[in-house]
């Protein structure tokens, strides 16, 4: 049986209110839990998953030493020097030395890093919203827009993406520039997209808010843009950054192999690669140099992807959301 005590003011005797802090007893804590959304718990997973954080931390270094390095640096990668060619790393003020027309290869890393960024951001405005609405289609309609969808997919798929780009890139000698590079990888990268969109919707479409919608009378076009791809973007993300990694990479086979870049002065870090194989035995720093720093944004952007994995993973608990 609760019992209460009274206290005694100035005004007279008061009923005290059960389970009020009485005189003697301190002051009792009252605890509250905020609640976060589901985006406030993906950022902070995010932002506590090292492996992530490391791979953003130095991504973010790589922008600056592209885009923010040559207001530094004050030279350019066509300034010839014909008192400085081939000359070695940290002598006569090349950093990193230069090639055998005097090109600064210091220069050439951050114009380099320019236009493979520049190519990737291209790739991914293209690629992303034709493998987005092919797998949206395919998934939520299915039937025959599902099989004449996927079969078109499936005829590209049968041949490596590599020989296309390379089939194209040959047939359009005129596309071997950045701009140019970044639109054929655009073209030809949204295949992967696709059917993981498919996947996605075809789940999707089968829960129960999709059907509460249908019954409110909402349109196709609303389900798809308010309630479905919402609920993919993790799966979105995720493919957006191995993409960008995975574009970085093609381009670079493509200047490998001759149908990438090849203007000399809008180099990207594959045609440094390809340039430095050649002079790999006697200046090495033409190789190993531009190389490393391709491996460097390739291994960041992997390890951004990883991160946005594990933070839009519903079963990870390492991290108190």
């Amino acid at each position: 049986m609760a019992t209460t005590q009274a206290s005694t003011t100035a005004g007279g005797v008061q009923p005290a209110v059960p389970g009020a802090p009485q005189g003697g007893a301190g002051v009792e804590r009252e605890f509250t839990v905020k609640a976060r959304s589901q985006r406030q718990q993906i950022v902070r997973r995010f932002l506590h998953n090292k492996v992530g954080m490391t791979g953003l931390v130095v991504f973010c270094l790589l922008l600056v030493f592209g885009f923010i390095g040559p207001l530094v640096d004050g030279k350019t990668y066509s300034d010839l020097d014909s008192g400085a060619q081939s000359v070695r790393p940290g002598t006569q003020g090349y950093l990193l030395g230069s090639d055998a027309i005097g090109r600064d290869l210091l220069a050439g890393l951050m114009s380099g890093v320019q236009r493979s960024l520049f190519i990737v951001l291209l790739f991914i405005v293209i690629a992303l919203p034709v493998g987005l609405l092919v797998g949206a289609l395919a998934g939520y309609f299915g039937r025959w827009v599902d099989s004449v969808l996927m079969r078109v997919v499936d005829l590209i798929l049968t041949v490596p993406l590599l020989v296309v780009l390379i089939v194209v890139a040959s047939n359009f000698p005129g596309s071997r520039t950045p701009l140019g590079v970044g639109i054929i990888l655009g073209l030809f990268g949204w295949l992967d997209l696709a059917r993981i969109v498919r996947s996605q919707f075809l789940s999707l479409r089968e829960k129960e808010y999709v059907e509460a919608a249908h019954s409110l009378g909402a349109s196709n076009g609303r389900i798809i843009f308010k309630h479905l791809i919402p609920n993919a973007l993790g799966s979105l993300i995720v493919w957006t950054t191995l993409a960008a990694a995975n574009a970085i990479i093609l381009e670079a086979s493509l200047t490998y192999l001759g149908f990438g870049v090849n203007d000399p002065n809008a180099t990207s870090l594959g045609r440094l690669v390809s340039d430095g194989v050649q002079a790999a035995s006697t200046r090495p720093w033409l190789f190993y140099f531009p190389g490393i720093t391709l491996l460097i944004i390739v291994l960041s952007i992997n390890l951004i992807g990883d991160g946005i994995r594990d933070a839009f993973d519903p079963s990870n608990r390492r991290v108190r959301a």
